[in-house]
């Protein structure tokens, strides 16, 4: 017995009432057979009705594409009640991808031609929705005919397809320009919003049309002006804002109309006053078209109090309960502090309290604002609110705001004690968040200010003895008192609280630290040259030292092995005394031991390379009158210092022949510090061109931190127009870190004008080939344009 098929209403109460997933696929597979049987049959008055139950198959996810050709057919019919369907099984189970879509295209000619609007409604409909470019281009003039059709119903929907037809096919835009003219002059509210949504789309992919509609700037005026006085039409109100979806589709028309357009921002200066001043922001839509007012003002070339307006309006927003609306504000202030930076720094105490926020995603807006607002007159006062926030923030925003703190002490620091204090609570708080080259920047910084040692070390010793733990701390601590240990036992320093530390608690403190199992292997490293240092600058028993340095001469880790090895050479060979000094006197080390372990040279930040020079090469000639006459030739001492681990000091060695200048054998041999070449300069690679727009990426890579690589991206344009909206984002592999600083603007403006630069640092730590993947958006010409694309060619002097 043939089961009969189903209505679609006893089809889908029978799907609803299958309890487990294996009965629905039955029921489906049973009806699916059933809608097969009566398609090959061809019955034509119930054809409509099988496609009906397909489509709902298909809404559920089962595959329906045997009911392509079904769709065909209905639409071909000449009964409105298969057309109806047929048309709407056509936007839902074809598209541009198949090649039967373009069989309607006769069929939809041919009903957009006569007159039963129903059925040009359906045509239009289908035809903006999974219309392609070839249809677009064939049925252009049929819908430019519908635009001035006496029914507002068809007019409405040829709109919308019109808008359709220039997103797939832009060049058309020449057909719909007169008929929008006229229908700007339309009082039906859908006519009127499709209209604007129309010329919207023109302007952005036409330069030709956006040229052509600015005449229609002051219309476009009126028009707002009249949605903000008297309104449109009550059922189009909402929470007592006229209009709102059409006002902020002509705010979006006119920002534009108005960029880069001086007499067209003029025309809408009041007007933008007028709604900004006048717009109720306790519901949503008003806040909506005050957002769009807001845009608008900033986009065009407007007066300066109405950007301070626009700035404050968004400073209230900040204020408002809604965290979507402060979200929205913070993003929007973030895009205007590099152009408008004075009206923003008004609302800095409101952008503070936004940190404290408990979603993550506006606490993260605030930070980044928080860090954009920081200059060299509040970097105090920023600084403290965000070393604040840094205690408590989340674990995912800490280093983040730990990279913008260091940052901007790097950039605006008053004096180099705040700026060594920074850093100090930076690594106290959140020591294992911070970039790579947070230590290498503070040692430098410490290096580099030789009034403040004493103060470092100690501080620095005070922070080690309260918590090993956060390993960029530690290793800077060793580091330190390595370098200036002497002066850490020396007594009180006025800039501090009085401290008395003996040689037996240092030594104890990097004892644990090299015992510590919180302790890196480069930290072990920090600690054990500290203690060799150390042995040079102590006046008590170098035994204990000695003793924790042969321990490490069996370790695991290749490195340690090697430093504890040559230590313990430096100790076997050189741990005499020089000549002429007695116990009593304060030590006097072999001065070849000295050399070795003597104090870095501080970090000139300025002055020629020549003075550096002579500076190392007169300390080096200083370093050798201090040495007593050798009674065996100072070479042969010398090549013995870099063998260390070649036999004793009583094996007799033959070397090949040396520099007998004594001077340049020490610097050579003993690598003292001395003037590196210049390095070349790396050169600048194209990256980027279309239409008149370039992008060079020019790099540096700083001497002190080789690791550190920065890369300019300048961006120019040379066309006629100017290229706005301009956002470059860069990623890189997961072995590197990389930090995009804000770039110097949006706008590349046209025929050679100021470049746009944006610098980006990359660290290398492990000094990797780099490639870099660019994501540049940005409108030009009217157009919206996107561009991925990978930079694999760069030089190899960015990263070897």
């Amino acid at each position: 017995m043939v089961v009969p098929s189903l209505r679609l209403q006893d089809l889908i109460e029978e799907i609803r009432g299958a309890k487990t997933q294996a009965q629905e696929r039955e029921v489906i597979q049973k009806e699916c057979a059933h809608i097969r049987a009566s398609f090959r049959d061809g019955d034509p008055l119930h054809r409509h009705r099988q496609l009906a139950k397909l489509l709902y198959v298909h809404m559920l996810g089962y595959p329906a594409h045997f009911g392509q050709m079904e769709c065909l057919k209905l639409i071909a019919s000449p009964r409105f009640t298969d057309k109806r369907v047929g048309y709407l099984g056509a936007m839902l189970l074809l598209d541009e991808r198949q090649d039967a879509h373009l069989l309607i295209t006769n069929s939809i000619k041919n009903d957009l031609s006569q007159g039963m609007q129903a059925v040009q409604g359906l045509a239009l409909c289908t035809l903006s929705t999974m219309g392609s470019a070839e249809m677009c281009r064939d049925l252009a003039t049929e819908v430019e005919k519908l635009l001035l059709e006496p029914s507002p119903y068809v007019r409405k929907k040829a709109v919308l397809t019109a808008v359709h037809m220039i997103r797939k096919v832009p060049e058309l835009s020449d057909i719909f320009l007169p008929p929008c003219a006229k229908l700007l002059h339309e009082r039906h509210h859908g006519i009127l919003l499709g209209t604007i949504t129309l010329i919207t789309e023109l302007c952005e992919r036409s330069p030709a049309a956006l040229k052509h509609f600015r005449k229609v700037v002051p219309q476009l005026v009126q028009i707002l002006r009249t949605l903000v006085t008297t309104g449109y039409s009550t059922e189009h109100s909402i929470s007592g804002v006229s209009d709102p979806f059409l006002q902020v589709q002509i705010l979006r028309l006119l920002r534009i109309l108005g960029r880069n357009h001086e007499e067209s921002s003029e025309s809408m200066n009041d007007l933008l006053a007028q709604v900004a001043t006048n717009t109720d922001t306790s519901r949503n839509a008003g806040s909506a078209v005050l957002f769009e007012t807001v845009l608008t003002i900033m986009d065009i070339r407007s007066a300066a109090g109405l950007r301070v307006l626009a700035v404050n309006i968004l400073g209230r927003f900040l204020l408002n309960s809604d965290k979507n609306i402060r979200y929205v504000a913070l993003t929007s202030l973030l895009r205007l502090v590099q152009s408008d930076h004075s009206a923003v720094q008004r609302h800095r105490p409101t952008v503070v309290e936004c940190l404290r926020e408990p979603d993550a995603s506006l606490s993260r807006r605030a930070l980044e604002l928080s860090l954009a607002l920081v200059n060299s007159s509040n970097v105090r006062a920023m600084t403290q609110e965000l070393q604040g926030f840094l205690e408590s923030c989340p674990h995912d925003l800490r280093a983040d705001c730990a990279s913008g703190i260091l940052l901007a002490a790097e950039r605006f620091a008053p004096t180099k004690r705040w700026h060594i204090d920074t850093i100090l609570h930076v690594l106290t708080t959140v020591g294992s968040h911070v970039r790579d080259d947070a230590v290498a920047n503070l040692t430098q910084l410490i290096g580099g200010a030789q009034e403040l040692h004493a103060y470092s070390v100690r501080c620095l010793y005070r922070a080690l003895a309260h918590d090993i733990s956060q390993q960029p701390l530690v290793q800077v601590a060793a580091w330190c008192i390595g370098e200036y240990g002497d002066l850490l036992l020396e007594g009180s320093c006025e800039e501090t609280e009085p401290l008395q530390v003996e040689e037996e608690e240092v030594l104890a403190l990097l004892e644990r630290v090299l015992q510590s199992h919180m302790s890196l292997p480069a930290t072990r490293g920090y600690a054990l040259t500290a203690l060799m240092k150390l042995s040079t600058r102590l006046r008590g028993d170098n035994n204990r030292i000695r003793q924790v340095v042969s321990i490490y001469g069996s370790c695991l880790d290749v490195e340690l092995q090697q430093r504890a090895v040559e230590y313990n050479t430096l100790f076997r060979k050189y741990d005499h005394m020089s000549p002429g000094s007695t116990q009593r006197d304060t030590p006097t080390f072999h001065p070849l031991r000295a050399a070795i372990l003597e104090k870095m040279p501080l970090v000139e930040r300025s002055g020629s390379q020549v003075d550096e020079e002579a500076k190392e090469s007169k300390e080096a000639t200083q370093l050798l009158e201090a040495a007593p006459v050798p009674t065996e030739p100072q070479a042969s001492k010398l090549l013995d210092l870099l063998d260390l681990l070649d036999g004793t000091s009583g094996d007799a060695q033959q070397h090949a022949p040396l520099d007998p200048s004594p001077e340049g054998t020490l610097i050579h041999l003993l690598d003292l510090p001395c003037a590196p070449p210049a390095p070349a300069p790396i050169p600048n690679l194209k990256v980027f061109e279309r239409e008149g727009l370039q992008l060079v990426l020019s790099f540096v890579r700083p001497p002190e931190t080789r690791a550190l690589l920065l890369i300019t991206v300048t961006a120019t344009n040379t066309s006629e127009g100017d290229v706005t909206h301009f956002i470059c984002q860069a990623a890189v592999p997961k072995s590197f870190q990389l930090q995009l600083q804000a770039p110097s603007g949006d706008t590349v403006p046209a025929q050679g004008g100021l470049p746009m630069t944006q610098l980006l640092r990359i660290l290398n730590p492990n000094k990797g080939p780099l490639r870099l993947k660019l994501r540049l958006t940005y409108n030009h010409f009217g157009q919206s344009v996107q561009e991925i694309f990978e930079v694999n060619n760069l030089p190899v002097e960015t990263w070897q």
